[in-house]
């Protein structure tokens, strides 16, 4: 049965001269009952008439977001740099998650049918295809954070990943280690494959190699990084440096050689990747690549709404570059110094 205005109106509790307002772009409807009307046209499906609004991208001054989830520990950190940015420019942000996996990204093609914002922010949730090709078709201007998908059909803001790989093992050499592991993120993860490579080209351009039984699959959880490191102590290969693909899997790696009496960092070293809080009150504190959360989610910001005012879309993904923050658990400890 097709929505009406009346029905938005009444689940909005506003007026439908207030939800025609709304629609229209009228600059007397204050904005918390405009975003409030909005979310009710996304979440019913009601696409109003042309004779009802003018179907024109750009006058809704909506952002839309849609991210896999708010538990990612980075997550924050990304949002407010996108907050920071949309509301200086006086635009409102309408976020949705991938929480309920079919479900919510359904809703959440709704909103796209709905034109409920004007383009979008989006942390590609998984399982995701069919929808982006909605996107894709639907002409709306969308920008990806951290594309771990390498999908070229969406502008993309991310992070150097591969630097942050070479970055992590220069190091770990510098402080004298030589048998070098590394836990990383699921294999088809594009952050996954940069990380790795930039880790074992640093280490072959040292003249040393990386061994393939030193290189365990994780999934970016604590459990894993745990989990990798006492598959690694039971199969037997040597190492005395860890690189983890983020600071999750990170404390788990400490975990794991905490529980097998390995200390850290005098028998082990430890680097992780990200900077989550997490990492700087670790025991011992965390050795880790920072990623620049904050900045990315800005540059995204900053990217949709050029867009929006009729920029070109760039032809290349935008890089925000890495840091290496060193900290305690790669600290050199007598007989290290190289």
């Amino acid at each position: 049965m097709r929505v009406t205005i009346a029905e938005v109106a009444r689940r909005a509790r506003v007026s439908k001269t207030t939800v025609s307002r709304v629609l229209n772009n009228k600059a007397d409807v204050d904005a918390a009952t405009a975003i409030r009307v909005r979310e009710v046209i996304a979440a019913t499906g009601y696409i109003p008439s042309a004779g009802a609004v003018g179907l024109a991208r750009g006058v809704t001054r909506t952002v839309g977001m849609l991210v896999p989830g708010l538990t990612w520990p980075w997550m924050g950190e990304v949002l407010q740099g996108v907050a920071d940015v949309v509301e200086s420019k006086g635009y409102g942000l309408l976020l949705s998650t991938a929480n309920r996996g079919a479900d919510s990204l359904e809703e959440f093609s709704r909103q796209v049918s709905a034109k409920a914002f004007d383009g979008l922010l989006l942390v590609e949730p998984p399982d995701a295809v069919r929808h982006l090709r909605v996107l894709r078709d639907s002409g709306l201007p969308v920008v990806v954070i951290d594309d771990r998908g390498r999908r070229p059909a969406f502008p993309s803001v991310g992070t150097s990943n591969r630097q942050g790989g070479v970055d992590a093992a220069k190091h770990l050499l510098e402080t004298g280690r030589t048998r070098l592991a590394t836990v990383t993120g699921p294999r088809d993860f594009g952050c996954t494959s940069d990380r790795l490579n930039g880790f074992r080209d640093a280490i072959l351009e040292a003249g040393r190699n990386l061994d393939p039984r030193l290189i365990i699959e994780g999934d970016f959880t604590s459990e894993s990084g745990e989990a990798a490191i006492l598959q690694l102590l039971e199969s037997g290969p040597e190492f005395d440096a860890v690189f983890a693909h983020n600071d999750l899997t990170a404390a788990g790696v400490l975990s794991g050689l905490r529980k097998a009496g390995r200390a850290v960092p005098a028998d082990v070293a430890v680097i992780g990747f990200d900077d989550i809080p997490l990492a700087a009150h670790t025991q011992p504190p965390l050795t880790t690549v920072r990623q620049p959360l904050r900045a990315m989610g800005e540059t995204a910001a900053r990217q949709l709404i050029a867009q929006l005012a009729g920029a070109p879309s760039p032809s290349a993904p935008l890089v925000v570059p890495t840091t290496l923050v060193i900290r305690e658990s790669t600290a050199v400890v007598s007989g290290n110094e190289g």
